[in-house]
């Protein structure tokens, strides 16, 4: 993997982005799982551009791109900061996978988030998801029980097809 052929972008540096394509071609090896969702991440496709607007978007919201090519994405909800981020969606399409550039979109992810005082970070992944769950630990994620997520939050339903969710957190030591 060479990193300076990656860039991490803003949103408005592109035109609108079919998010459903990138998460589909992630998921594509469970086709139950992009059938279950595909409609939901397809609603979203405009969130960011329709509801949140572009410049609040271009903070808590990273594309990939490995020359010039989209590759991923990670995204945050914000609204909680500085105690802590939740961190949403984020994909690498199929043929960059295992390649290193989740971890390293997640790890820029982690450094913005710090960067705007955030002092706790969440994340959910789904028990059929190894990489990704190896992924976040590698990070410095702690895998954590239901019971510590933060008050009036509720993790995602969990995709039947990729098994129950597991949920994670990382304490921000500045």
């Amino acid at each position: 993997m060479n990193e300076e052929e990656i860039k991490f972008h803003k949103i408005s540096d592109f035109e609108r982005i079919k998010f459903s394509e990138l998460l589909a071609d992630a998921y594509s090896f469970n086709k139950n799982s992009v059938d279950a969702n595909i409609e939901r991440w397809r609603e979203n496709d405009n969130f960011f551009y329709d509801y949140v607007g572009l410049e609040k978007a271009d903070t808590c919201c990273i594309i990939t791109a490995l020359n010039d090519e989209i590759i991923g994405f990670i995204c945050w909800d914000p609204r909680n900061l500085p105690e802590y981020a939740i961190i949403g969606d984020n994909c690498i399409i199929t043929k960059h996978k295992g390649k290193g550039y989740g971890k390293l979109q997640l790890q820029e992810a982690v450094n913005r988030i710090i960067q705007n005082g955030g002092k706790k970070i969440y994340v959910t992944t789904n028990e059929g998801l190894f990489p990704a769950a190896r992924m976040y630990e590698s990070v410095g994620f702690i895998k954590m029980g239901n019971l510590s997520l933060p008050p009036n939050q509720t993790a995602r339903n969990p995709d039947i097809h990729l098994g129950e969710i597991i949920h994670y957190s990382m304490e921000i030591h500045t």
